[in-house]
C-alpha cells in the first residue's frame, strides 16, 4: 500500500500536544476510536520494544520505537500482530511505520502522521479511523 498521510491542526503547543499524546491516560482515550481500551505497554524511549493491545486480551501488535526527539518527531516499526499474547513476526506488519512529526507556527501545533509499509485492504478502515482519532486527540489538547 502507498504511505498514507494524516495531519491535523491543534491550538496548542507542540510539547503539549507530543505530551497528550503519549500519556497513558490520554493515550487510552484518543486510541479508543481504533479499538476500545486501548492502551500500550513499554516506554516510548529510543530502541524500546512495545505492546499496543486493547480489552480484548492477547490481540494487538508488537513494536519498537524507531526514533524519538521530544515534540519533533515520533517513528514506530511496527514488528508484528499479537496473537494470544504472543508476538507473531510472520505477518505482514513486520517492517512497517508510524511516523509522527511536530511543527509549530504562533502557537498552533500540525501534527502529521505518515503510515507505510501497512497491508493494503488496511487502507480504508485507517482512512476512516485517523481522522476520528486525530480529531479527538485535538480535543484532548483544546481543552
Amino acid at each position: 500500500m502507498k504511505p498514507l498521510l494524516f495531519s491535523i491542526e491543534i491550538n496548542a503547543p507542540k510539547a503539549r500536544v507530543h505530551q497528550l499524546m503519549l500519556a497513558d491516560k490520554t493515550y487510552r482515550e484518543w486510541t479508543s476510536v481504533f479499538a476500545e481500551g486501548s492502551y500500550f505497554q513499554g516506554s516510548w524511549e529510543l530502541g524500546t520494544q512495545m505492546l499496543f493491545t486493547n480489552s480484548d486480551a492477547g490481540s494487538g501488535m508488537s513494536a519498537r520505537i524507531a526514533a524519538h526527539r521530544s515534540a519533533e518527531f515520533v517513528s514506530i516499526e511496527l514488528l508484528g500482530m499479537l496473537n494470544n499474547g504472543v508476538p507473531d513476526t510472520t505477518n505482514p506488519l513486520q517492517g512497517a511505520f508510524e511516523n509522527y512529526t511536530y511543527t509549530e507556527k504562533d502557537g498552533i501545533t500540525t501534527l502529521q502522521v505518515e503510515l507505510e509499509g501497512l497491508p493494503a485492504e488496511w487502507s480504508e478502515y485507517l482512512n476512516a479511523a485517523w481522522p476520528k482519532g486525530l480529531e479527538k486527540l485535538k480535543a484532548i489538547c483544546e481543552r
